[in-house]
């Protein structure tokens, strides 16, 4: 059981979607109740949808609900940009190939790199964690290792 790690807002959508996805349960119900009426289930291909979707959002269900259970909400109040920690914005250049990137890190469940969002569980989060501007670190990927100049931390 591992603690998520996310904002307020994180947690408010993740919320949002486990009741959007508990509320589809009498939907699917009733599509399963509907094709049993159509008669034989051996050959019944709407029976067998029905039974596999319900099977994904009842899979559905049980990840979001220890997402949710096992949430911890970051303070944003209590961060601070001495070291590169959770919900940090971090500007970093590339040592590699001299290209400058800029993004915050979040928990996994707010991963979004098109949206600049880092999960500081990927390499590269893991690698600038604990560490201060100015500072080098190096981020090994499946591609080989990555060195970051830390040029900011903020908010």
């Amino acid at each position: 059981m591992a603690i998520h790690y996310m904002t307020q807002d994180g947690l408010d959508k993740l919320k949002k979607e486990l009741a959007d996805a508990i509320a589809q349960r009498p939907v699917i119900s009733a599509q399963i109740a509907e094709a049993r009426d159509k008669g034989d289930l051996s050959e019944n291909a709407e029976y067998e949808a029905a039974r596999e979707a319900q099977g994904l959002l009842e899979l559905n269900i049980s990840k979001l609900q220890d997402l949710v259970a096992n949430a911890r909400v970051i303070d944003e109040s209590q961060i601070g940009t001495e070291k590169v920690q959770m919900l940090n914005k971090v500007k970093v250049k590339n040592l590699n190939t001299k290209q400058i990137m800029e993004f915050s890190l979040v928990g996994e469940s707010e991963a979004d790199f098109a949206a600049g969002k880092l999960a500081a569980t990927t390499p590269i989060g893991r690698a600038l964690m604990g560490h201060s501007k100015g500072e080098i670190v190096e981020a090994k990927v499946p591609s080989g290792v990555i060195k970051f100049e830390i040029l900011d931390i903020s908010l």
